[in-house]
């Protein structure tokens, strides 16, 4: 169980009330005046609504989740997104996608504590599946919400996880999104990414030497340029500036890397 803040407020969860239910079916037919119920104004024609829907990437009909999307991704409000996802998970509609979605929102409007208790409060309704992209929203949540000690928790939870071959469901690898792609990624590149994002929360309280632990084990398994840079920046905490000198020097910089945006490239 992660830890709770008690004083912090419930802002921003007085859910939208379910709409009451209209037992009186209408049913549309040709004699009916203007437009089926089901086609709204500015609706693509029925036969490009499902092109419509796979370009846009919307759910298709008119479900309390489909209508979340609608106004965050085609309307572009998501202020006006938030309750229509809260409808959506008190209607039991997809209710995995529409937390995942709406803490996502959440962090978009600087609203990252709003969805930190969301995600912690809702998700015992989720499946087993859902969990683990929970979790990884909720680091990015306790990123930048400054959360450190949860963020910890948080991580060593998901390291647990992989050496107890849960993680991934048992598979080897698994899909995921870099830099807009859709790569493979391993278990061990996982493993040394949450041993970086480890050390990274320990450097934010100074526990420099805890730091240089799970740096060096990150990097044992994979040499990453921005984990070289953090390393020696904690090596120089400690008064061991020549050996962090010694490493930076190790680093060579491609004319790739000169033109790209990593942080690591700032550092020369």
């Amino acid at each position: 169980m992660l830890p709770t803040n008690k004083n912090s407020q419930s802002r921003g969860f007085a859910r939208p009330p379910l709409p009451p239910l209209n037992r009186k079916s209408r049913r549309w037919s040709p004699r009916s005046q203007g437009r089926p119920p089901s086609v709204k104004r500015g609706s693509p024609p029925p036969g490009k609504a499902n092109l419509f829907h796979v370009i846009h990437k919307v759910p298709a009909g008119d479900s309390p989740y489909g209508r979340a999307k609608h106004v965050q991704l085609i309307e572009k409000d998501p202020n006006r997104a938030i309750p229509l996802f809260w409808t959506a998970i008190n209607a039991g509609d997809r209710v995995d996608s529409a937390l995942k979605d709406m803490a996502v929102v959440m962090k978009q409007l600087n609203r990252s504590d709003e969805a930190i208790e969301a995600i912690k409060s809702f998700r015992h309704l989720c499946l087993l599946e859902s969990q683990e992209s929970l979790d990884n929203i909720l680091v990015e949540l306790y990123k930048k919400s400054g959360c450190t000690e949860e963020l910890i928790e948080v991580l060593r939870h998901k390291l647990k996880n992989i050496e107890e071959g849960i993680a991934f469901g048992g598979e080897k690898t698994k899909s995921a999104r870099s830099q807009g792609r859709k790569v493979q990624i391993t278990i061990a590149q996982e493993y040394s990414r949450l041993l970086g994002n480890l050390a990274w929360a320990y450097m934010q309280q100074n526990n420099f030497k805890s730091a240089e632990e799970f740096y060096r084990k990150a990097l044992s398994i994979e040499q990453d340029k921005n984990k070289q840079c953090n390393l020696a920046i904690c090596l120089m905490h400690m008064n061991r500036v020549k050996e962090a000198k010694l490493l930076l020097q190790s680093i060579q910089v491609s004319p790739f890397d000169a033109r790209s945006n990593d942080t690591y490239v700032k550092s020369f």
